[in-house]
C-alpha cells in the first residue's frame, strides 16, 4: 500500500490513495498505520481522491482510533497539496467535497501554503450538536468532576467546544480534553480548544482532538476558537491563532465565513508492508496486487 505523510503545523496525516487497495481500510488497519510505534503514525489518514457527482474532488478523513471525522482544516490543506502534486488540480481555486459538506482551496508558493475555505461557523445547538433545548450555546457551564467551565459550541461542519481561559497549557488540555469529549452534552462527541484571547487581533489555544487526543495544532479547531472571539466582541475579524506547533490565519465575515491560511510540509512517501497490516491484532487486509 502506498503512502504519503504531511504534516501542517506539526498535526500530520497519511494519504492513501483508493486505487491502492482493494477494500475500503478497516478501523483495525487504520489504528496500526496511525500507531507512532508499530506504524508510519501519523493524527489521522486522508482517504482519496474519490470521485465526486458534477467533477468535484472528495475526502474521507479517519481519526487514529478508527472513527471518521466530518472534516479537518489541517487534512484539507494537506490533501490539496497532495492533489497539487498528483497533478489534479492547478494554482485556481478549487473544491473538495467532506462529509462536513463543501470547501473551496487554493495552492500558493508550489503547495507550501494552502487557504482553505472552511464554510460558515454556527452556534446552534441542533446543528453541532449540543443536548438540550434549541438555542445558541454561547457561554453556558459545563461540570467535570467537579470543576465548572464556561464554553462556547461552534460548528463547522464538526462539533468544537471553546473554553475561554487566562492560562492555557498542555497539562490542562490533556487533563480535561479527554473527559469533555465525551461528556452527554455532546451526543457525537466534541472537539476542545482551551482558548486565551491575547488582544484584538492574537488568540492562543491548546487542543484536544475528538478520536486523536492532544494535537499540536488543528485547523478546524482554530477556526471554532477564532469564530467564538469574534462573536464574544473580544477580536476583529482577521485573528493569529496560535498553537505549539505554529501559527494559522483566520479571516471571519460578517455571517460568521471563515478562510484559513497555512502551511503544508511533506514529510515522505513509501509503502507500508504487509507485515504493519497483518499483524496478529488486526483483522487480515487483502492488498489490491499489480
Amino acid at each position: 500500500m502506498r503512502f504519503f505523510k504531511y504534516h501542517g503545523l506539526g498535526n500530520d496525516y497519511v494519504v492513501l490513495d483508493p486505487e491502492d487497495f482493494s477494500e475500503e481500510p478497516e478501523t483495525s488497519v487504520i489504528r496500526a498505520i496511525c500507531h507512532r510505534n508499530y506504524g508510519v503514525g501519523s493524527d489521522g489518514i486522508l482517504l482519496g481522491p474519490i470521485e465526486a457527482p458534477r467533477g468535484k474532488l472528495s475526502v474521507r478523513i479517519f481519526n487514529p482510533d478508527g472513527s471518521e471525522a466530518e472534516k479537518s482544516g489541517n487534512g484539507l490543506r494537506i490533501f490539496s497539496r497532495y492533489l497539487w502534486e498528483r497533478g489534479l488540480v492547478g494554482e485556481k481555486p478549487f473544491t473538495i467535497l467532506t462529509a462536513g459538506g463543501e470547501v473551496t482551496a487554493q495552492i500558493y508558493d508550489r503547495g507550501k501554503t494552502v487557504t482553505v475555505a472552511m464554510g460558515k461557523v454556527s452556534f446552534k445547538s441542533s446543528e453541532i450538536p449540543v443536548a438540550g433545548p434549541q438555542r445558541q450555546v454561547i457561554d453556558e457551564v459545563i461540570t467535570i468532576e467537579g470543576r465548572e467551565f464556561r464554553f462556547c459550541a461552534a460548528s463547522i461542519g464538526n462539533p468544537h467546544c471553546v473554553i475561554p481561559c487566562d492560562e492555557v497549557s498542555a497539562d490542562e488540555a490533556k487533563k480535561w480534553g479527554p473527559l469533555i469529549e465525551v461528556h452527554k452534552l455532546f451526543p457525537n462527541r466534541t472537539n476542545v480548544q482551551f482558548m486565551k484571547v491575547l488582544d484584538r487581533r492574537n488568540i492562543q489555544i491548546e487542543i484536544w482532538e475528538r478520536g486523536a487526543g492532544y494535537t499540536l495544532a488543528s485547523g478546524s479547531s482554530s477556526c471554532a476558537a477564532a469564530a467564538v472571539a469574534r462573536y464574544m466582541g473580544l477580536c476583529g475579524k482577521k485573528v493569529t491563532v496560535r498553537m505549539p506547533g505554529g501559527n494559522l490565519s483566520v479571516s471571519i465575515e460578517s455571517d460568521y465565513s471563515l478562510s484559513m491560511t497555512g502551511p503544508v510540509t511533506k514529510v515522505c512517501e513509501g509503502t507500508i508492508s504487509d507485515e504493519v497490516l497483518n499483524q496478529g491484532y488486526l483483522v487480515k487486509y487483502r492488498i489490491r496486487r499489480p
